[in-house]
């Protein structure tokens, strides 16, 4: 029962939707402190998200 509102589905619970966009601040923060990277889905593939906010798609093992 999901409803688009804005091209965005509307959830049934909708502190659902806002407790991951919290997560994914927190951990866009966590990166920037740490100096380091985090990993996560856009347009069906992995990318990585640098503090700078340069955005490099993931490589796969078997690619050089």
């Amino acid at each position: 029962m999901l409803e688009e509102q804005n091209n965005e589905p509307k959830r049934k619970y909708e502190w659902l939707s806002k407790w991951a966009n919290m997560t994914g601040e927190r951990a866009r923060i966590d990166a920037k402190v740490n100096n380091t990277y985090i990993v996560y889905e856009k347009g069906g593939k992995l990318v990585k998200e640098f503090p700078n906010g340069d955005i490099v798609p993931l490589k796969k093992d078997s690619e050089s």
